[in-house]
């Protein structure tokens, strides 16, 4: 982390429900946030990146694609990716089961105002 203090507005219990899915935060503390991730079949996040924040996600259910850069990588229950700041990524769901994921997030900015979205197919890009 940088010299500045680490900015976590995440607090457990925090949740939201999105087009694809939904989110609950499950630990938080100083530079880091735990989230339980359940993406809903045939749906995918938006292709974004993050300024503060490192993220490791790993599959707990269901199957994963994960665009990573340039990249794609599949992931079933057990498998994980990191996925470094400031590095284009996107989860999408291909399976017919709900896709859950455990995502770690460390970093100086946990916030949901550091995602920079460039493609998003429920018009938030």
């Amino acid at each position: 982390m940088s010299e500045k203090d680490a900015q976590n507005t995440y607090r457990v219990g925090d949740a939201d429900t999105r087009p694809w899915g939904e989110w609950r935060v499950i630990d938080a503390g100083d530079g880091f946030a735990v989230k339980r991730i359940t993406v809903n079949p045939g749906e995918r996040l938006s292709l974004q990146l993050h300024h503060g924040r490192h993220e490791h996600w790993t599959v707990v259910a269901g199957k994963a694609l994960v665009q990573l850069g340039a990249e794609e990588i599949a992931l079933t229950a057990n498998q994980s990716v990191h996925i470094p700041v400031e590095t284009k990524h996107r989860v999408s769901n291909p399976g017919s089961q709900p896709l859950v994921l455990i995502e770690v997030q460390v970093g100086d900015e946990l916030d949901e105002n550091d995602i920079v979205r460039f493609d998003d197919e429920y018009g938030r890009s």
